[in-house]
């Protein structure tokens, strides 16, 4: 019998995907000189694409040069050359595939250590307990800012399909701008972007509207959207409901379902609300709820690394399974499950007790695979989270004072 994961996937757009699995938005936090794609990227890209994904989308790529969640981020904004993306969507597409770029502007979640500027919806920061000092104190938008951020997000959404992308996805998860617009514990705003639901998404729903019309008809526009912040008090199950449907006829072909933020990292198995537990497919309940009523198909991503999963996924009625870490331990992974064959032995548990350096830790983990992936070297799945993370610390302060240099000459030549 052929597998409901190996058949096509049409889309509103017209687009068709060739299966119904998606290698999910990992941030690789691997920009070369100028904040932009390079040979690294392209080999990472380009193995993912041969090992059997219907749909690639890329880590998140920044619309606000001066906004970054970490100093290696691309950025494509109106400055930044398309050559680069161009060889980049062309390596996603070397199998036949697709590939869709995230794009995304951290607002608060930026690290202290950045420079640029910190904004959210109100001056409400990160709250880490003791590691909070790792982020930078926000600022309240102004409605000068708010507008001009729609706007950016249009202009890479454009220049994204100019460059031979098949689409983008606007990030609303992970606790990033538009999440933090959609939560009543970080968006205190009592004007229009702020109160009920309605205001609370009027951002993401002006940067959807602002996207659609700035590409074509045949592009692809998505939105990944948590399913809950596993915040007592903030974005729920039912807030993600309402908002589905408001997007539903703003002409958006998919939403990923995910979950979680720095502050409850349930996108890592982790979420500071002990009731939610860690386990394959960690949102399946809750998307199981939310499939009966969207309107729109849904991704879902956290957790799957065996085809039995994800095929009970599908069963669920979700209409794409979407996979990070599997993908950056067995880039072939796909083709494997074609011939009956599963992932390679996973990642080495994180046991930390420390929930927010765990998180930083399983996140260095996957980078580290990644970059070998990059190099054309296999993955290294038992490699110790405490190297991977001092690895990764190392890159980011060498990353650091590039971005640096880089952003001051940017700004000179604004």
């Amino acid at each position: 019998m052929t597998s409901k994961l190996f058949s096509p996937m049409p889309l509103r757009s017209g687009q068709l995907l060739d299966n119904r699995i998606a290698k999910a938005a990992m941030e690789e936090n691997m920009a070369g000189d100028g904040q932009l794609p390079d040979e690294e990227l392209f080999g990472l890209y380009r193995r993912w694409a041969e090992g059997g994904t219907g749909l690639l989308i890329t880590g998140n790529v920044m619309v606000h040069a001066e906004a970054l969640t970490g100093p290696a981020g691309v950025v494509l904004d109106e400055a930044a050359p398309l050559e680069p993306f161009a060889e980049w969507a062309k390596a996603g597409k070397a199998a036949g595939g697709a590939i869709w770029m995230q794009i995304n502007h951290p607002g608060r979640q930026i690290g202290s250590d950045m420079p640029g500027v910190v904004w959210g919806p109100s001056a409400v920061g990160v709250d880490l307990g003791k590691h909070s000092s790792r982020f930078g104190r926000p600022v309240a938008m102004t409605a000068e800012q708010i507008e001009a951020t729609v706007t950016r997000y249009a202009v890479t959404a454009r220049r994204a399909e100019q460059a031979g992308f098949d689409g983008v996805e606007v990030h609303a998860a992970h606790g990033y701008l538009l999440s933090q617009f959609l939560s009543p514990l970080v968006n205190k705003r009592t004007d229009q972007w702020g109160g009920s639901l309605e205001n609370r998404a009027r951002m993401l729903l002006d940067v959807v509207r602002a996207v659609r019309a700035a590409v074509s008809p045949s592009f692809a526009v998505a939105v990944k959207l948590n399913s809950a912040d596993f915040q007592r008090g903030g974005f729920d199950a039912d807030d993600a409901r309402q908002v589905i449907a408001m997007l539903e006829p703003l002409g958006v072909d998919l939403v990923e379902l995910s979950g979680g933020s720095y502050e409850s990292p349930a996108m890592s198995g982790r979420p500071a609300d002990a009731r939610t537990q860690a386990r394959e497919a960690y949102f399946l309940d809750l998307a199981k709820d939310l499939v009966g009523t969207s309107p729109l198909p849904l991704m879902l991503t956290g957790g799957i690394t065996r085809r039995e999963t994800a095929e009970r996924v599908l069963d669920s009625g979700v209409a794409i399974v979407g996979m990070g870490t599997a993908l950056a331990v067995t880039p072939d992974l796909p083709d494997r499950w074609r011939t009956g064959h599963e992932a390679d032995r996973p990642l080495r548990p994180v046991t930390w007790s420390d929930k927010a350096l765990a998180s930083a830790a399983g996140m260095a983990q996957v980078r580290f695979q990644m970059r070998r992936i990059a190099r054309g070297s296999r993955p290294t799945p038992g490699t110790h989270p405490a190297i991977a993370l001092l690895a990764e610390q190392r890159r980011q302060r060498r990353a650091l004072r590039r971005y640096r240099t880089w952003l001051i000459t940017a700004r000179r030549a604004a």
